[in-house]
């Protein structure tokens, strides 16, 4: 049964595989630059929404993989990105990511570059997200759910934000993220990203499905999509 608190948080986007106009190998386009950019800021905020339900939840069993997961492998996960944009010569919209526990949930600072160009997004989500996460632990295991499903769409495709707010953007033609990039670097690293987000869901359902004895259903990718990453 999906749970009630986040039933309609986010509709569902229909995943396409793009065309790629051509360029220079080894270059990014505008749009998959933006694209880097914004999932640095996303694997942020699975890490600072993980480690600060782990607080809220310090003394139960369940939530031990908020503190597995934030610690370990969003951390990894977040500076692989950060590497990346390096690699590029981008700058880093989250630079002082790692200034811990003082930039947990620290996304947005006007008139600073803090948070890039959707920092702005990303606080609004750290904050909606923590609160839903707030009401009890199932709440919890269920945001951490959604955080990876998520995760998943928004690295494979444009993300939603960016297709509403960049004016170069075809809605009919959404040239971003994995389904997109012709670069070797970041197809690599984009699909080390799922295959943690997929490790990271099937945590989370383990969890859910423990409490609440029911068949978890999927909050944004499809139900053959989850049911295909928990292999049933």
């Amino acid at each position: 049964m999906k749970h009630p608190l986040i039933v309609g948080v986010l509709a569902l986007a229909a995943l396409s595989v793009a065309l790629a106009a051509p360029k220079s190998a080894g270059t990014l386009d505008d749009l998959e630059a933006t694209h880097l950019t914004f999932m640095r800021s996303e694997e942020k905020l699975a890490r600072d929404v993980y480690l600060t339900l782990a607080e809220i939840y310090p003394d139960q069993p369940a939530a031990n993989v908020f503190t597995n997961i934030g610690d370990g492998s969003e951390q990894t996960h977040t500076d692989a990105v950060r590497d990346m944009l390096e690699s590029y010569g981008l700058p880093d919209p989250n630079p002082d990511a790692n200034d811990l526990p003082d930039n947990i949930g620290v996304f947005y600072i006007e008139g600073e570059f803090e948070g890039g160009e959707y920092g702005w997004y990303f606080q609004e989500k750290y904050d909606a997200l923590v609160g839903l996460g707030s009401v009890d632990l199932l709440s919890a295991l269920y945001v951490g759910a959604f955080i990876e499903e998520l995760d998943m769409l928004d690295i494979i495709e444009c993300p939603k934000v960016i297709l509403e707010n960049e004016d170069d953007v075809d809605v009919h033609n959404p040239v971003c993220g994995l389904n997109y990039t012709d670069e070797p670097s970041l197809q690599n690293l984009y699909n080390h990203l799922v295959d943690g987000s997929e490790n990271h869901l099937r945590s989370f359902v383990k969890n859910i499905e423990k409490i609440t004895g029911d068949v978890y259903e999927a909050q944004v990718l499809t139900q053959g999509q989850v049911d295909a990453i928990l292999g049933r």
